[in-house]
């Protein structure tokens, strides 16, 4: 079994494996499915953490697609996932985290989101951002709203995914862009679409 304790000695952590097989059928996950705002404290485990994360955006069929739908195949989404343990960074590709911060900014990230302190209070935020150019180029105007299309279809699957591990999660929409990407120092080009915190229900 991986150790939390990975994610705060390393810059660069491979997941384990995600499972293909779930206990509970997608019916019951669309019929559990509902916002939830009230986490308990304890931390999320690293397998929860590669399931939620290959749920988002993760490899499928030996790497040829992704568990979402991209216009194109030109994948303009990026991950991050804010803990404890700091902020880190998601490859789809190599199933993989690399740290970009060692602090704990969920209370700033919750300040960016207009206080909502249930962001701090949950053990992760994953946070969705799009990169726009990389649409842009083959659909001009409309790369903002496959975008903002692809990033719906990879927050359903988060929420669902949460429910089928026992977990509940809320998306949030409402913050501050310019804050946000400070607080992540997110790279040039990162518009954050999506935070949403998830953990275990108290």
């Amino acid at each position: 079994m991986f150790k939390m304790k990975r994610l705060r000695d390393q810059s660069v952590v491979n997941l384990p494996a995600p499972r293909l097989a779930g206990k509970m059928s997608l019916e019951e996950t669309l019929n559990c499915r509902k916002s939830i705002r009230d986490f308990s404290p304890e931390p999320l485990t690293i397998e929860e953490l590669s399931q939620l994360l290959w749920a988002v955006q993760g490899a499928t069929r030996n790497g040829e697609g992704r568990t979402t739908p991209s216009a194109g195949a030109l994948y303009p989404l990026e991950v991050y996932v804010v803990l404890q343990e700091g902020v880190f960074h998601y490859s789809p590709g190599e199933h993989s985290l690399s740290r970009r911060s060692e602090q704990d900014l969920r209370e700033p990230l919750s300040i960016a989101a207009l206080e909502q302190n249930f962001i701090q209070e949950a053990p992760a935020v994953f946070v969705i951002a799009a990169v726009y150019e990389r649409s842009a180029e083959n659909y001009g105007p409309r790369a903002d709203r496959y975008a903002k299309m692809e990033a719906g279809h990879a927050c359903q699957n988060l929420l669902l995914q949460a429910v089928s591990l026992g977990l509940g999660a809320v998306p949030v929409g409402a913050f501050q862009d310019r804050i946000v990407r400070k607080t992540l120092q997110f790279p040039l080009h990162h518009e954050p679409l999506y935070l949403i915190p998830a953990g275990r229900k108290p």
